[in-house]
């Protein structure tokens, strides 16, 4: 047993040193109006390069790269950005900013007007989805399923049972 063990380590391919890993976003020719959209909205953004061809951006501390690569590949709900906020008015803010000209869908995802899927998700929602109490985590589960844009209080009562006390559901 320990020479069958001893014997897939040795084929494991060994682990590599990155530089980094960057998502890369396919653009037909707006890479950079996208890029300036994107970093005028959260804290800690900048452009750190722009071309014609190409722009390197960074949303508070994530590296992003952007072509225009013209019409050949179109941006799709398979990758999405994943932004966890603390407040209600925090997700209505990105919500409604990020969602203009774009596509509301539900559980808190939408697709900007450049066709960038996005997910805006409250650090509350995890938190009832994990709770140590399963009917609490399903009860958040099928209050955020008949959700569009995600609702904390409406998240919080569900997960109450619909129940107006002031339970602080700690996870």
């Amino acid at each position: 047993m320990a020479a069958k063990t001893a014997k897939r380590a040795a084929k494991a391919p060994a682990k590599i040193a990155v530089q980094g890993i960057t998502p890369f976003l396919w653009f037909d020719d707006d890479a950079e109006e996208a890029a300036r959209f994107y970093v005028s909205l959260f804290k800690d953004s900048k452009i750190v390069s722009a071309s014609p061809m190409s722009v390197e951006f960074n949303l508070a501390g994530q590296d992003f790269y952007a072509l225009n690569g013209g019409p050949v590949f179109k941006l799709t709900p398979a990758f999405s950005v994943f932004v966890t906020v603390k407040t209600q008015k925090e997700v209505d803010h990105l919500w409604e900013t990020l969602s203009k000209g774009g596509e509301k869908s539900r559980c808190g995802w939408l697709v900007d007007r450049f066709g960038l899927s996005w997910q805006i998700i409250p650090t509350r929602l995890p938190e009832l989805l994990g709770h140590k109490d399963p009917e609490v985590a399903q009860r958040a589960m099928k209050a955020m399923l008949k959700m569009g844009k995600i609702d904390i209080a409406a998240l919080e009562k569900a997960a109450r049972g619909g129940f107006g006390g002031r339970s602080p559901l700690k996870s």
